[in-house]
């Protein structure tokens, strides 16, 4: 049982690490496109690379700040994230002289895949969505700073999802009748990324610059905020014991913050883009490993409620009924078939070059927290204790580490809410 409880949390950071990466990835990828419109040179997948070091180090940076300063730094991009989603649906629309037709947005069927299968393909389409399903776990950062948190929490995360799914359609709907060239916006960007080749051809190029930053915005504050998710995560982990070299990642700067722990986010984070520069399959494995990660992370406790505690397990104020159980199945269900999905090849043929790899990680990532488990934590590890770190010389700084961290959680909490909306624009 401990194992799985251990797991699942090493899951789920490992989910916030791996979505650091597609976060910074897909930054990367934007600014390449920006230089192409600009200039006549074409980045290649090395300056990309680059660009994606660049943009995780400013992360870095930033994270190593004081925790106050993340807080404001959040707080803006809350409103960054509402302003800038309204301006990049009304502009394109406005700079669109003939919209594709209402059949084409709504009935049009091309498949490019290779796949003769109409059913599979269309299971494919769903992980576009699928992928925007994460991140409940804002709620709980910001829990402790909520009144009647146990009612407010949760229903904070039904009118996110509520939120981004109207916002995000409303999104989709319009980006999609602003498409006028199918092959040469969608199939065949000049500009290499789908989504500036249609502001591109409908604003022009000092505009698509300007809707760019927006998105490059978007993405940049969404980066940091996963950042300092991921650096509490591993600050929290190693307080208990739960990571190799503990003993230094819980350790706290003069300004309580845990600068170890960020720059670990960082190094893994870096070290999980490297396969890029010889791949580009390799962002479609980040995003999916992400995916599935987090997904995995959410159905672990899910299976032990309705299996495991069907009869003991103690209901909050929040609770759905009789309905607790059901929804749990079908939870359980939707999870596995795309859990599954995310792994299975996109391309017919399938060959090494289009291949997809996110099974590889993801089994590593859980094959090497069964070892870790295995070898060391079964000897001490038990839910809500942890291990003994009396040589530590930050151990009394810790102590009140959680009190100046939890200014950081509000902004964090709030930018997590609006995360679907950015998702949707990568």
């Amino acid at each position: 049982m401990y194992i799985f409880i251990l797991d699942n949390n090493l899951l789920l950071y490992g989910s916030v690490v791996i979505a650091i990466a597609s976060t910074d990835l897909a930054m990367a990828r934007f600014l390449g496109s920006v230089i192409s419109m600009t200039t006549s040179y074409n980045p290649s997948t090395y300056v990309i690379f680059a660009m994606y070091v660049g943009i995780l180090f400013l992360h870095g940076f930033i994270n190593s700040m004081a925790v106050r300063l993340n807080g404001t730094f959040n707080s803006i991009s809350v409103w960054w994230h509402i302003i800038g989603t309204v301006v990049l649906i009304a502009v394109p629309l406005a700079n669109t002289p003939e919209f594709a037709p209402a059949s084409f947005v709504f009935t049009q069927w091309v498949n490019e895949t290779g796949w003769s299968s109409g059913f599979y393909v269309f299971m494919l389409g769903l992980l576009q969505s699928q992928y925007t399903l994460s991140g409940y776990d804002a709620a709980a950062h910001m829990a402790e700073e909520t009144k009647d948190a146990q009612k407010r929490g949760p229903w904070g995360i039904i009118w996110s999802i509520v939120s981004a799914f109207v916002v995000g359609w409303v999104f989709l709907i319009g980006i999609t009748f602003c498409i006028t060239d199918f092959q040469g916006q969608v199939m065949e960007p000049a500009v290499g990324v789908t989504l500036a080749q249609i502001l591109f051809d409908h604003v022009g190029r000092t505009g698509t610059i300007f809707l760019i930053i927006i998105i490059l915005g978007g993405q940049f504050f969404c980066g940091s905020a996963l950042t300092l998710a991921s650096s509490r995560m591993v600050y929290a982990f190693a307080r208990d014991g739960a990571l190799p070299l503990s003993k230094y990642l819980r350790r706290l700067d003069k300004k309580k913050s845990p600068v170890a722990a960020v720059w670990f986010n960082i190094a893994f984070s870096l070290i999980l883009g490297v396969p890029y520069m010889w791949s580009d399959e390799v962002y479609t494995a980040i995003v999916s490993v992400n995916t599935i990660a987090s997904s995995v992370s959410y159905l672990i406790p899910i299976l032990c409620r309705i299996i495991l505690a069907r009869k003991t397990f103690q209901r909050g104020p929040f609770h759905l009924g009789r309905f607790s159980i059901p929804v749990g199945i079908v939870a359980s269900l939707w999870i596995c078939v795309t859990s599954v999905l995310f792994v299975c090849p996109t391309e017919y043929p399938v060959t090494a070059g289009n291949m997809n790899y996110a099974l590889v990680p993801f089994v590593l990532v859980i094959g090497l927290c069964t070892i870790y488990y295995a070898v060391w934590g079964r000897k001490w590890f038990r839910p809500g204790s942890g291990r003994d770190f009396a040589d530590d010389e930050d151990a009394e700084s810790m102590e009140h580490a959680d009190d100046d961290l939890k200014v950081a959680d509000v902004g964090d909490a709030k930018t997590g809410a609006f995360a679907t909306e950015k998702q949707e624009l990568d």
